[in-house]
């Protein structure tokens, strides 16, 4: 895919002295009083994007689903009043449609939008033809094929103004946050676009509005492009994720506070000292690989014992002092037992599959 920047709106993001890309509004359009006094707000503080959603897809019945096709005319109030370019989640073809018929200037394709295909081929179906931005969002579960597969159907309808938003995947594991960053699936869309602007949505990463600044923070040093903030004038009553929207005065602190890192180094020296540890880290990793093979080939002699003597594979006891030791050697060590763990469970999936065919081999 090749992403066409030149005079369009993510244009100022390949500049960089614009970055961060700063988009804010509400969860939910809930009223025109409530979006024109959160634009209001907002209009003092430089943001690049109005954002308020007006189709709401709740997980049940019952619940706010948001104000539907009223909300777009106090999206076009906003433009018309306070110059600002707004956006809104759009699902279906008939979104689409509305959204643009209203001036709508930036289109984002939801979380569980983009986890259906026939949905986000629905949406490109409907933007054949029309020079409009859009930004994807990643799909609800940490699936990288499928985000970069919606991107494609938005990019083979002729859409070149693309970006990608990065909102956190679900889980069932307890965590701090609301949907787990799972920050290495976003790094890898980017190792594979470059080009390819990615933005941050820390409010639903977070789920808490007293994570929203570490987490958009942590998004910039990894290179994200942009932001995009929940904003409420009065979050504790919002109709919609009250626990992860901040009033206009909080967001006016996070974007002052937030650090936007250089891309490179700009000094010799600093160069030449970031070369030598790399080298140093490609040493380091060589070690690693050795040793990996190394245990790898105690793993096939222990699965040819295992064969000769009639004995499964799997040896539970086994496994759960392997995986409790090294967390533990892990931590004495200074080093994330969490990270270990992680890795350890990718050794073990490799050392059960190496024995399995042992134990087959005729």
């Amino acid at each position: 895919m090749k992403f066409n920047y030149k005079e369009s709106f993510f244009a100022k993001l390949r500049a960089g002295e614009n970055r961060p890309l700063r988009i804010a509004g509400p969860c939910s359009a809930e009223s025109e009083a409530q979006v024109m006094q959160t634009a209001q707000a907002l209009a003092q503080q430089n943001i690049h994007l109005f954002r308020a959603g007006i189709w709401k897809p709740r997980s049940r019945p019952n619940s706010f689903e948001g104000v539907g096709f009223k909300g777009l005319a106090w999206l076009k109030q906003v433009k018309q009043e306070f110059g600002l370019k707004v956006t809104t989640e759009v699902a279906t073809a008939r979104h689409v449609e509305e959204a643009l018929n209203y001036g709508i200037d930036v289109l984002w394709i939801g979380a569980r939008t983009t986890v259906n295909p026939f949905a986000v081929q629905e949406i490109a179906d409907a933007l054949k033809g029309v020079q409009v931005p859009v930004m994807v969002k990643n799909p609800v579960n940490p699936d990288l094929a499928l985000w970069i597969g919606a991107i494609e159907r938005i990019y083979n309808a002729g859409v070149t103004d693309l970006a990608a938003i990065h909102r956190g995947f679900s889980s069932y594991q307890k965590s701090k946050y609301r949907n787990a960053p799972v920050w290495q699936i976003p790094i890898e869309l980017k190792a594979r676009f470059q080009s390819l602007p990615i933005i941050v949505d820390p409010s639903h990463i977070a789920g808490n509005r007293d994570l929203i600044f570490p987490v958009s923070q942590k998004a910039l040093d990894l290179g994200y492009d942009g932001v995009m903030i929940e904003t409420h004038p009065d979050p504790d009553h919002a109709l919609s994720d009250a626990e992860q929207q901040v009033t206009p005065a909080r967001l006016a602190e996070i974007f002052e506070k937030l650090q936007v890192r250089k891309t490179n180094y700009d000094d010799v020296e600093l160069v030449n000292r970031a070369e030598e540890l790399r080298l140093q880290i490609d040493a380091a990793d060589h070690d690693i690989i050795a040793a990996l093979a190394k245990r790898m080939a105690l793993v096939e002699q222990i699965g040819e014992y295992k064969k000769q003597n009639n004995v499964q594979v799997l040896q539970l006891e086994r496994w759960k002092e392997i995986f409790r030791s090294r967390a533990e050697w892990a931590e004495e060590a200074g080093i994330t037992p969490d990270f270990v763990a992680e890795l350890y469970k990718l050794i073990h999936v490799e050392s059960i599959r190496k024995q399995t065919q042992i134990l087959n081999e005729d």
